[in-house]
């Protein structure tokens, strides 16, 4: 009697890399557009769905009633139907701490970018102008950075932060040195120069830097963004960079995106806006992806539980 192959569903892109090391009780099929993924997608016991448009993946997601695993390279999970997801079962393991070295890398880029005044010496350059003084004369080491998320991009934040002998405080909810939990980090932002976002897209952080924060941010602070536009009310980012009420935003993520071209954030000269190039900077994105895929294709052969689960009742 044959054993019924478990389907997968795939795209074509990823075929020369992943089909060589699939397990034999694997019936791969891989999908080459949004059509093809969606007459596919039914028969789908496990899934890779990653397409530009999320709208199409949840279509596709939708219609596989028989999925019992999602996987993503998306870190960032809004945009999915999570209840759906849930409601049916479906184990969903994203592509959390994927892109974290090259978006760690791009927090100490932006750092140094506003540090140094850098923006104008690329424009100087442009002019065929020599520079006699710096435009930007402050120096990481020893100032102070509040990263708010600790996840795998905030903890290698860091740790990249250290070699600049920058003095860092994480917000996470479990106590320790050098940390303040969640109740706590909104009462001390006035002594930071330096406030990096790192957090999921949830309801809870939904808006989480509004007027009242930017308010108690130091007039000199800088905000980093690398995790999600919603969670800055940017209306009130606009108003507080135009009237240099802090020191400036360097910005990888912004509402909505792309930014449209008469949007204020692209011409304020304290705003850097980065168009959510970050995780894009890097040539090992998918070579990591497929060894996690990999990985975890032989622990649900096994019956084991996967990892980089999503949490449905968190929302990451």
């Amino acid at each position: 009697m044959t054993v019924p192959k478990t389907v997968l569903v795939m795209n074509a892109l990823a075929r020369p890399v992943i089909e060589p090391h699939l397990p034999d009780w694997i019936d791969a099929r891989y999908f080459r557009h949004r059509q093809e993924l969606l007459e596919m997608a039914p028969e789908a016991e496990i899934g890779w769905f990653d397409l530009e448009d999320k709208d199409d993946m949840v279509r596709a997601i939708e219609r596989a009633e028989k999925l019992k695993w999602l996987t993503s390279i998306y870190a960032g999970i809004d945009g999915f139907p999570l209840d759906l997801m849930a409601q049916r079962g479906v184990v969903f393991t994203n592509g959390a701490g994927i892109s974290a070295i090259t978006i760690a890398e791009y927090v100490v880029m932006g750092m140094l970018t506003m540090a140094k005044g850098y923006r104008e010496v690329v424009h100087a350059q442009s002019r065929h102008e020599w520079l006699t003084d710096s435009p930007g004369k402050i120096e990481l080491a020893g100032s102070k950075a509040l990263i708010v998320g600790y996840g795998a991009i905030g903890g290698l934040v860091d740790r990249m932060l250290q070699g600049f002998a920058v003095e860092v405080t994480k917000v996470r909810r479990s106590a320790g040195e050098g940390v303040l939990q969640p109740h706590e980090w909104r009462a001390q932002l006035g002594k930071f120069d330096w406030v990096i976002l790192a957090v999921p897209a949830t309801a809870e952080t939904e808006a989480m830097i509004g007027a009242a924060e930017l308010a108690a941010m130091k007039p000199t602070a800088a905000l980093i963004n690398i995790a999600r536009g919603s969670v800055i009310d940017q209306d009130a980012l606009v108003a507080a960079l135009a009237e240099k009420r802090i020191g400036g935003a360097f910005l990888d993520v912004t509402t909505p995106e792309p930014l449209p071209p008469e949007h204020p954030l692209w011409s304020l000269p304290g705003a850097h806006v980065t168009m959510h190039l970050s995780g894009r900077a890097q040539d090992k994105m998918f070579p990591r992806s497929a060894e996690r895929f990999l990985a975890n294709m032989a622990r649900y052969g096994r019956g084991e539980p996967l990892e980089w689960q999503v949490d449905y009742a968190l929302g990451y």
